[in-house]
């Protein structure tokens, strides 16, 4: 009899795309704003994280508006994990919007109606309101189903009671249809809101906590509530002033949200909208939560961007401004005056500015010791030591992407650990900037439209000029 093969089954039930800084949870700081050595997946900068962690506080306690921050620094020194770090360290409440100074001139609207929008997206309200509930524990519910298929739909009973009430209510065939979504049953403790019919179950009653031998460790258990069946709640509502602005927008209307294709939303219907958060806000129903909104690579805006956020800082409901750039003084993007980081003179003024730094060996390896965890690749430690010294000699950008690369490799010799030579072949395939540049200028003649003049003798230098 011919054996059977059976071929290895994968579990695609839990897939997740490992991203650049996916392995950053937060900024690593304690209680008392003091970065961490190595914590919630960062590594070094602490002075900029310090700095990163207070600026992060007053946000949270609600200290700091209209105000920029500026991330300056090398290439590969952290600065976006810093700025995803703040992200996950204000949490889901606060709003953060990010985006790359050159996607506005990707856009298919004005360059500032795209910062206009980045700006509202970064700057949320929170709506109280007070809605009616119903709020109870079941004790028995009834549906009559009809006998006829096609006949018509189902009506019932439910009874719910609190520990002074009791009281017999009437079932629809959506309330039937909402109930049987939450497999509510006798012994649950409900809520409904009056206004939606929307039904949420909020745990068991202690009564009925003997009803059954076992419970799932899901099972919450609450106490049967208190007075009377109806009572008037606060519900507090968190959305953003760009939500706002897509859904009252005659053009384009609440779809729009989901589709993200928003378009131009006309100043009147921003005005109005301001006008009535303003109203809200004298009355006590809602109150402005200042976001942040964080712009990657902002020498790529250029001088109608930079006097813009100038005046937009300047506004009563601004977000607080996070940009990063790599660039030393170069020129201001639509002028021809040169600049620090590309950014005008008054722009740098208003900036809080926060300055990363390179590296050290040490804290490359680190690094490539929570990447490779991240991407749950196991390395020897001579193949770590290895990648560790490119790392230092080419750019931790290129360390960190030769990880997979390597992992492949050591799959395809059938090994289970990444060895050296696994890191030797892969460094050998793929070239670090220094290594291509060097390529590019010992065979510049077979390239078309080469721009470099050749020099006897001068290849070394200019191979060093144009890397750094």
């Amino acid at each position: 009899m011919a054996e059977l093969k059976l071929s290895e089954s994968r579990d695609l039930t839990r897939i997740e795309r490992i991203g650049a800084h996916s392995h950053i949870r937060g900024l690593g700081l304690d209680s008392a704003l003091e970065p961490r050595d190595v914590s919630e997946g960062m590594v070094g900068q602490g002075p900029a994280r310090k700095a990163a962690g207070v600026i992060t506080q007053m946000i949270k306690e609600g200290k700091i508006a209209g105000r920029g921050v500026l991330l300056a620094g090398q290439p590969g020194t952290g600065k976006t994990a810093i700025a995803m770090g703040m992200a996950k360290s204000l949490g889901q409440e606060t709003p953060f919007a990010m985006m790359a100074g050159s996607e506005l001139f990707s856009l298919e609207m004005s360059k500032t109606e795209a910062l206009m929008q980045a700006f509202r997206k970064s700057i949320g309200v929170r709506i109280k309101e007070e809605t009616e509930v119903i709020e109870a524990e079941v004790v028995e519910v009834q549906i009559d189903r009809p006998a006829v298929a096609g006949a018509a739909s189902k009506t019932g009973k439910m009874t719910l009671k609190t520990t002074d009430m009791e009281t017999v209510y009437d079932l629809g065939a959506k309330m039937i249809e909402a109930l049987g979504k939450q497999k509510v049953q006798s012994g649950d403790v409900i809520a409904i809101d009056k206004s939606s019919g929307k039904i949420t179950k909020l745990g068991r009653s202690f009564a009925r906590s003997r009803d059954y031998d076992a419970m799932g460790p899901q099972t919450k258990f609450v106490q049967c509530p208190e007075g009377e069946l109806q009572k008037r709640k606060e519900v507090v509502h968190c959305v953003t002033l760009h939500e706002i602005d897509v859904i009252n927008s005659r053009t384009q209307g609440f779809l729009a949200l989901f589709t993200g294709d928003t378009g131009e939303i006309r100043a009147e219907v921003r005005e109005q909208i301001d006008t009535k958060v303003a109203e809200w806000r004298e009355e006590g129903k809602a109150e402005i939560v200042p976001g942040v909104l964080f712009i990657d690579e902002v020498h790529m805006l250029d001088i109608e961007c930079f006097s813009f956020l100038n005046r937009a800082l300047e506004n009563d409901m601004a977000p607080i401004l996070v940009v990063a750039t790599n660039r030393g003084i170069t020129t201001i993007r639509g002028t021809n005056y040169k600049s620090p980081h590309g950014i005008p003179i008054d722009l740098l003024d208003r900036l809080l500015i926060i300055s990363t730094e390179p590296y050290s060996e040490d804290e490359i390896r680190k690094i490539l010791d929570i990447r490779s965890q991240e991407e749950e690749v196991e390395m020897s430690e001579d193949a770590k030591v290895l990648l560790t010294k490119i790392g230092v000699e080419a750019s931790l950008r290129y360390a960190i992407h030769l990880i997979t690369a390597a992992a492949l490799a050591c799959q395809k010799r059938k090994g289970k650990i990444v060895e050296m030579e696994d890191i030797s072949r892969v460094y050998g395939l793929f070239l670090d900037v220094k290594r291509s540049t060097q390529y590019l200028m010992e065979y510049q003649n077979q390239y078309m439209f080469n721009e470099v003049p050749t020099r006897e003798g001068g290849d070394e230098d200019e191979v060093t000029a144009m890397h750094s």
